[in-house]
C-alpha cells in the first residue's frame, strides 16, 4: 500500500576496498608481501658477496702456500728440480698457444742459449747456477758477478748467442734433411730470438756487448726499443724497457764518476774492441740469414700447432 512516504533499500554489509599495490607490487597491507629492495639493500648484497668471494679466494691462497710451504723451502736446494720444474712450466705455458712439440723445441732452444751464458761463465772464473725458465721472459741464470771487466762481460754476453746460433743451426740442418717444418720453424725462432738479444740494451746480451765496446749504445738501443713498442705494443717490450732505463742510467753514473775501479772495469784495448764488434757484427749477419732461409710464416699467420 503507498503510504505517501519513500522507503530506501537497506544497506548491505561494507567490504574493505583492496589497497593499492606500491611500485614494486606488493600490497601495503599483505603481511606476507616480500618488501622492496631499494638501492641500499642491493648495494649492501653486492658487497656481501664480493666480500665472501674475496674471503674465499684468500682461504684458498693460504690454504694453497701452506700445502707447498715445504716445497718452496726445499726448491733452492735441488738445482736439479728447480731447472726441470721451471722448464715443465714453461713448456706448459708455450704449449697453451703452439702446442707440446713446439713448446718443447723452443724451451730446449733457451736452455741451449742460457748454457752458453754458464759454460763461459765458469770459465771466467765465476761459479754460476743453473739456468732458470720463466715463461715468456726467457730465462735466467744467477751469478755473482759477470767477469772482472767489461771485456769478460762482453764474452759472457755473447757467449750465449753464439751457442744458441749453433742450436738453430742445427735444428736447419735436420730440417733440411728430412724435410721437417717443425724444425724450420724452431730454426727460425731460435735465430730471431737470438738477434733479439744482440739489441745494445743491458740486460740484453747485445748490452753485456757494449759494455767493452761503446757504453752510449745502450741509450740508442733503448730509443730503438721504445720506438719498437709504439708500433707493437707489447707488455714484454715494456718490461725490458722499464729494466734497461734503470740498469743504463745507474751503470751510466757510474761509469761517469770518479772511481778507479770503474775506470778499470771499462778499460778496453783498441785490438779487444775490435774483437768484440767483430763478433757482435758477425752474429748479426749471421742471424739475420738464417732468419730468412728459415722463414716459413705465411702472411696471413702460421700455427706452430699445424707443423
Amino acid at each position: 500500500m503507498d503510504d505517501g512516504k519513500l522507503s530506501l533499500p537497506a544497506p548491505g554489509p561494507l567490504t574493505p576496498a583492496a589497497p593499492a599495490p606500491d611500485a614494486d607490487g606488493a600490497r601495503a597491507g599483505d603481511p606476507f608481501a616480500v618488501p622492496p629492495r631499494g638501492v641500499r639493500g642491493t648495494a649492501r648484497d653486492l658487497r656481501r658477496r664480493i666480500g665472501g668471494a674475496l674471503a674465499a679466494a684468500v682461504a684458498l691462497v693460504v690454504k694453497f702456500f701452506s700445502a707447498i710451504k715445504g716445497v718452496l723451502l726445499l726448491a733452492p736446494k735441488l738445482k736439479v728440480l728447480t731447472t726441470a720444474g721451471t722448464a715443465f712450466v714453461s713448456v706448459a705455458a708455450y704449449a697453451l698457444f703452439w702446442g707440446w712439440t713446439f713448446a718443447v723445441g723452443f724451451v730446449v732452444l733457451l736452455f741451449v742459449h742460457e748454457m752458453g751464458h754458464v759454460i763461459q761463465l765458469r770459465r771466467e772464473g765465476v761459479k754460476a747456477s743453473a739456468p732458470m725458465f720463466i715463461p715468456f721472459l726467457g730465462a735466467v741464470v744467477a751469478a755473482r758477478s759477470l767477469g772482472e771487466n767489461a771485456l769478460a762481460e762482453a764474452r759472457v754476453g755473447l757467449a750465449g748467442p753464439v751457442l744458441g746460433t749453433a742450436g738453430a743451426a742445427v735444428c736447419w740442418a735436420v730440417a733440411e734433411a728430412t724435410g721437417s717444418d717443425l724444425l724450420r720453424a724452431l730454426a727460425y725462432v731460435g735465430f730471431f730470438l737470438n738477434l733479439f738479444n744482440l739489441l745494445p740494451v743491458v740486460p740484453l746480451d747485445g748490452g753485456r756487448a757494449m759494455a767493452a765496446m761503446a757504453p752510449w749504445m745502450w741509450f740508442v738501443g733503448l730509443a730503438a726499443l721504445i720506438a719498437l713498442a709504439f708500433v707493437y705494443p707489447n707488455p714484454i717490450l715494456l718490461i725490458i724497457i722499464a729494466l734497461g732505463a734503470f740498469e743504463a742510467w745507474r751503470r751510466w753514473k757510474l761509469l761517469r764518476g770518479s772511481s778507479l775501479e770503474q775506470a778499470a772495469y771499462y778499460r778496453v784495448s783498441p785490438r779487444n774492441r775490435a774483437l768484440v764488434g767483430a763478433v757482435y757484427v758477425g752474429l748479426i749477419a749471421a742471424l739475420a740469414l738464417g732468419m730468412y732461409e728459415t722463414h716459413i710464416l705465411s702472411a696471413a699467420g702460421h700455427s706452430f700447432r699445424s707443423l
